[in-house]
């Protein structure tokens, strides 16, 4: 019985880890999407303003 229980903690730590590290892995992409996405973001509006500057020249 004891030994089956220091393999269930073994393997529930092992889990945990595991799913610590696809955490960080998930927060590092969710940071570079939202960083892409204010880079698009400002190019829209220098581009749209660019678009506007034209229309009026």
């Amino acid at each position: 019985m004891e030994d089956r229980l220091k393999e269930r903690l073994m393997q529930l730590r092992e889990e945990f880890a595991s799913g610590q590290a696809q955490l960080l892995q998930t927060e590092a992409r969710a940071r570079d999407l939202r960083e892409t996405l204010l880079r698009i973001s400002g190019a829209i509006q220098v581009l749209s303003e660019e678009l506007g500057e034209t229309k009026e020249d």
